[in-house]
């Protein structure tokens, strides 16, 4: 069983370490969106330097990539804790890629697909916050900090959910926040790209 559990872990991360961004860019239109734009290799850069098309599929694959650790891989290990380790290990992944050195973009796309397979309703509300805030600042990093922040509350208070989802979601929110801290500064800045 153990060795089950180490190989859901493993395969999570891996998965999870998919640049799907950079690999498609690479892919189609032999652009390295590491020497573009905020060079993070994460679904929003990818929309900003190759276009919607390209945006989408980064982000469709980025979500995909925790919703799959969470409903698919984490069924090779019987255990209760499997979704929740396996999708966090999946968000450790994308963030801190096998791929690209261990570096990897700021985690919310793979977040959402974890949180959307272990926490709907707090992920759908948290996922209203994005969009709303998206739509009137027109600032993904503001929109992926409120989004996660909004989420983090979610699960310690609406529902019923397992103290190790809402501290793994609040571990998850804080590692969002830090990766935005560049986008924090140049809000403060009155600098922040827009969409």
């Amino acid at each position: 069983m153990t060795g089950m559990i180490a190989l859901s872990l493993f395969l999570s991360y891996l998965l999870g370490s998919v640049p799907t961004g950079l690999w498609v860019g690479l892919l189609v239109k032999k652009v390295d969106i590491r020497e573009h734009g905020s060079k993070n290799i994460g679904a929003t850069n990818t929309l900003r330097v190759l276009g919607k098309g390209i945006g989408s599929v980064a982000l469709i694959g980025d979500i995909s990539k925790g919703v799959i650790a969470v409903l698919c891989v984490a069924k090779l290990a019987e255990w209760d804790y499997a979704p929740l380790a396996c999708g966090f290990a999946a968000i450790l992944g994308h963030t801190f890629s096998i791929f690209c050195k261990f570096k990897g973009g700021k985690g919310v796309a793979t977040s959402a697909g974890v949180f959307t397979g272990l926490a709907t309703i707090p992920m759908a509300i948290a996922f209203t916050v994005f969009i709303v805030t998206v739509a009137v600042s027109r600032m993904m990093g503001l929109a992926s900090i409120l989004g996660a922040v909004t989420l983090s509350i979610t699960l310690w208070t609406i529902g019923e959910h397992d103290v190790s989802i809402k501290v793994i979601g609040t571990i998850v929110a804080v590692l969002i926040v830090i990766r935005h801290r560049e986008n924090i500064k140049r809000m403060l800045a009155g600098e922040e790209n827009k969409l």
